[in-house]
């Protein structure tokens, strides 16, 4: 691909991921991505993409690419006998560091999004599948199923996503907002798994 085509369809994605974070993924306009990217032709998006699904896409398989050696790495030290914490663990820390980024913040509010919309159920987001991030929910609700009737499983591991990703993304938006942090970034993490872990733990209902 000649270098000025790399050029631009870089900064349509890093254009794109900005104001989809902000203005929305269903909202943000497409004349506005365009815009932001220095582009003078409206069909930019489309001719370099697709369309402004395969834009969308784009953005997340940087992000989702990104994490995925360090989460092939995880995935060889872990098994169903695995501690839960452990497991919880690992699926949230290589999404946290996304927070030390301007575009990782921009990620975890777009994926905060497609969370709610998919009702915590990562699977059925198509960039999730056939990931590392897939085998280690798969195994996690493994664990899980060990203990309780797999309809439960499924719905605390969906509200397990739904409450990391709305978790990440309201960090994301106070640092890009200068807000002052309670608590700095190791200790947020910590907090976070064990959070989610209880969560995960907690006695069922009849």
């Amino acid at each position: 691909m000649p270098q000025k085509s790399q050029r631009t369809k870089a900064q349509l994605v890093r254009a794109g991921a900005h104001l989809f974070a902000r203005d929305g993924v269903n909202t943000a306009l497409t004349r506005d991505i365009v815009a932001a990217a220095g582009q003078a032709n409206d069909s930019a998006i489309h001719y370099h993409f697709g369309s402004r699904g395969g834009l969308l896409e784009a953005i997340l398989t940087v992000h989702i690419d990104r994490m995925e050696a360090a989460r092939r790495d995880d995935l060889a030290t872990l098994s169903e006998r695995s501690r839960l914490s452990t497991l919880v663990r690992v699926i949230v820390e290589p999404l946290a560091i996304e927070l030390r980024s301007d575009d990782g913040r921009d990620f975890l509010r777009i994926i905060a999004q497609l969370s709610a919309e998919a009702s915590g159920d990562a699977s059925r987001l198509p960039i999730v599948r056939d990931t590392a991030l897939a085998q280690e929910l798969a195994l996690l609700e493994r664990r899980l199923g060990a203990s309780l009737p797999r309809a439960l499983v499924r719905e605390r591991v969906a509200m397990m996503i739904t409450m990391l990703t709305a978790a990440l993304a309201d960090r994301a938006w106070r640092i890009d907002s200068g807000r002052r942090m309670s608590i700095g970034h190791d200790a947020y993490v910590a907090n976070l798994v064990a959070m989610l872990t209880g969560a995960l733990r907690a006695p069922t209902t009849r």
